[in-house]
């Protein structure tokens, strides 16, 4: 698991929502709900946050979505 920097956590947002976010564990959760009610959880991976909004998934959901290896095709 990659710590991300407290100093890049305090100016991260949720591209979704705007909300502020919060690392758990290789994931970063915002703190307001999305457009389904939910949490919206993104991925850290590589030490890289994963940002984009249709990487993102509800805390509702235990599965993550499947991504691409490095070098395949979406």
């Amino acid at each position: 698991m990659s710590r991300l920097q407290s100093s890049l956590l305090s100016i991260l947002r949720c591209p979704v929502t705007g909300s502020r976010l919060h690392q758990d564990n290789d994931e970063l959760i915002g703190e307001l709900p999305g457009p389904e009610r939910q949490l919206l959880r993104y991925p850290i991976q590589d030490g890289i946050a994963i940002l984009l909004p249709t990487e993102a998934y509800s805390s509702a959901t235990e599965d993550r979505p499947s991504t691409p290896s490095h070098g395949e095709n979406a």
